[in-house]
């Protein structure tokens, strides 16, 4: 099967945030989905990796951010290109208030914001599925929000290829780049855990 068949499912891009005692954190997801109107419940799958999603497992709660067709490759950068294991991804950031449910929600790039609480967790394999019901939302803007399409044809930045003898491999997913010749069948993504196949070869 050619996995890049599956970048053809179009869907929103967000950022999930939550907070655990005084420690607010978040990352950039593609997996909110509306399950139910009544009672008003969605879902969002987060890799067990990520440390958003140990954080959720304790606070129970979240705040999902909606982002927009004027969202910018920096917030992108800012909460998905790094863990915050390492960094506080909120240092150094204006562009965010307290949601109603005490997560921060994300005020530039955004048309919306949704408060949740967890209500169940289904462990499936390399992801938690977070079952939440909705608590409060607050629209911010009227400009479109960001598809997974859009993100790749106009906000991330397209890999610079040059003449040259250094072999780096750039995930088409979140940009990180791999210098190596050839790369593993099994090699996953440090930064957004997706497959080689996700991977494009640029020569430098």
């Amino acid at each position: 099967m050619d996995e890049k068949t599956m970048q053809k499912l179009s869907y929103g891009l967000f950022v999930l945030t939550t907070v655990v005692g005084d420690k607010d954190n978040g990352c950039i997801v593609n997996t909110v989905t509306q399950i139910t109107a009544t009672p008003n419940r969605i879902s969002v799958a987060v890799n067990k990796s990520n440390y958003t999603a140990e954080m959720m497992l304790q606070s129970k709660k979240f705040t999902v951010s909606v982002l927009s067709e004027d969202a910018k490759f920096e917030i992108f950068e800012r909460f998905g290109f790094q863990s915050g294991r390492d960094v506080d991804k909120f240092s150094g950031f204006t562009a965010h208030y307290m949601s109603p449910n005490g997560c921060e929600y994300i005020s530039q790039g955004t048309n919306a914001y949704l408060c949740a609480d967890i209500t169940e967790v289904l462990d499936m394999g390399t992801h938690y599925l977070f079952i939440a019901d909705v608590t409060d939302g607050k629209i911010l803007s009227d400009v479109p929000s960001c598809t997974y399409a859009y993100y790749h044809k106009n906000i991330k930045p397209a890999p610079k290829a040059k003449t040259g003898s250094k072999t780096v491999w750039v995930c088409t997913i979140c940009g990180y780049e791999h210098e190596a010749e050839e790369l593993p069948e099994d090699f996953i993504c440090p930064i957004c855990k997706h497959p080689a196949s996700d991977f494009e070869k640029v020569v430098r």
